[in-house]
C-alpha cells in the first residue's frame, strides 16, 4: 500500500515537472521569452489562474499555448485527484488498520504482552516470534510501533502504565507479560497494575539498578533480570569457561543450528504420564537429551536418575533438534 502511494506521488510529480519543462522550453524557443518569463507563463497557464499573458503571443505561440492548456490542465486535474485519493486512502488505511488490529487483539488468548520496544523489548519480541508464541507489543512511540508492524508483529501505540491500556491488550487472558521499559519505576507500576488485573499472570522484567530487583519481586515480578550483572557474569564465564559459553550460545542461537533447549510440559493422560525415565527412551527413539526435570512442586532435578517418574504437571528440560523436540511435545501433550 505504501509503495503504491509512493509510486503514484512520484508519477504525478514527474508529470508536473515534465509539463513545466516543455512549456518553459516552448515559450523560450517560439516566443523568445526569458527563462523566468517562460516558466511563469507556463505556470499560470496550467494552473488556470487567469492572469494576462506575460508578453503578447503571435499565432505560433497561441497554437503552442492551446496544446499546453489541454495537456497541462489535464495533468493538474490528475494531480489534484491523485492527492485527494491518496489522502482518503491513508485515512481509511489508518482507520481500518486500527479496527483490524483491535479485532486481532480481541481474539488473542494465552498470549504474551511486551511493554516497550527498546533494545530489550525488541529482542524479547524477536525471540517470541521465533518460538511462534502469540504476542502483542505496546509502546508509546509511533515510529517503533510502525517498525513492529512492518516486521509482521501485532503492535499498538499505548501507555502500558495505564490500566485501560492493559485491559485492551487482553492482559486478563494473557499467559505472561514482559515489562521492558527503561525506567525501573515504570516497570514497577506496570507490574502492580498487571498483577492486580490478573494475579496468575507470569511477569518477567528487567532491573536497571541492582537494588530495584527486590522491589520488583515484591511488586509481583516472577523473574527479574539485571542486564549489567548478567553481562558481567557472562564475560567472566567466557574468560574462565569459554567452551561452556560456546555450547550455551550454540544451543540458544537460531543461526546456523537447529539445536535448541526447550521446556516441554507433561499433560494429564499423556503417553509418558507416570512413567519412569528409563521407559521413555528419549535419546534412542526421539534423539533428544534430557537435562533436568522440573517437578510440579517447583523442585528442579538436574541429571535425574533413570528411576525418576514423570507425572502430569512436570516439565522436561531437553535439548535437541527442533523437529525432534516437536515430536516429544506432541507425545507429552497428547492424551492416550
Amino acid at each position: 500500500m505504501t509503495r503504491r502511494l509512493a509510486h503514484r506521488a512520484f508519477f504525478v510529480a514527474g508529470m508536473l515537472l515534465l509539463t513545466l519543462l516543455i512549456g518553459t522550453i516552448g515559450f523560450r524557443i517560439i516566443e523568445g521569452y526569458s527563462y523566468f518569463d517562460a516558466f511563469y507563463m507556463t505556470l499560470i497557464t496550467i494552473t488556470t489562474v487567469g492572469y494576462t499573458e506575460v508578453h503578447s503571443l503571435d499565432r505560433a505561440g497561441r497554437i503552442f499555448n492551446s496544446f499546453l492548456i489541454l495537456f497541462g490542465v489535464s495533468v493538474m486535474f490528475s494531480a489534484v485527484g491523485a492527492m485527494t485519493q491518496t489522502i482518503i486512502e491513508l485515512e481509511l488505511q489508518d482507520r481500518y488498520g486500527k479496527r483490524r488490529r483491535k479485532r486481532v487483539i480481541g481474539r488473542m488468548n494465552d498470549h504474551a504482552v511486551v511493554c516497550g520496544f527498546g533494545r530489550v523489548g525488541r529482542n524479547a519480541s524477536i525471540e517470541l516470534q521465533r518460538a511462534n508464541v502469540p504476542f502483542l507489543v505496546m509502546d508509546r512511540n509511533q515510529e517503533r510501533v510502525d517498525r513492529d508492524l512492518k516486521a509482521g508483529m501485532v503492535a499498538v501505540v499505548a501507555d502500558a502504565t495505564r490500566d485501560d491500556s492493559l485491559r485492551e491488550a487482553g492482559v486478563m487472558r494473557a499467559r505472561g507479560l514482559v515489562a521492558a521499559l527503561p525506567s525501573d519505576a515504570e516497570n514497577l507500576f506496570i507490574i502492580l497494575s498487571a498483577k492486580t488485573l490478573n494475579p496468575k499472570l507470569n511477569v518477567v522484567t528487567r532491573a536497571s539498578e541492582e537494588e530495584a530487583g527486590e522491589k520488583l519481586r515484591r511488586a509481583g515480578a516472577d523473574t527479574v533480570f539485571a542486564p549489567y550483572t548478567m553481562a558481567g557474569q557472562r564475560l567472566a564465564h567466557a574468560l574462565v569457561r569459554p567452551h561452556v559459553v560456546e555450547f550455551l550460545d550454540f544451543a540458544d542461537s537460531p543461526v546456523g543450528s537447529r539445536v535448541m533447549m526447550e521446556q516441554v510440559p507433561v499433560a494429564p493422560g499423556a503417553e509418558f504420564d507416570a512413567k519412569a525415565l528409563r521407559d521413555m527412551h528419549l535419546r534412542r527413539d526421539l534423539g533428544v537429551i534430557l537435562l533436568a526435570v522440573r517437578k510440579e512442586d517447583g523442585r528442579m532435578l538436574f541429571n535425574p536418575p533413570l528411576e525418576t517418574k514423570v507425572c502430569a504437571g512436570d516439565h522436561l528440560i531437553v535439548i535437541g533438534e527442533q523437529p525432534n523436540l516437536q515430536k516429544l511435545e506432541l507425545i507429552l501433550m497428547s492424551s492416550k
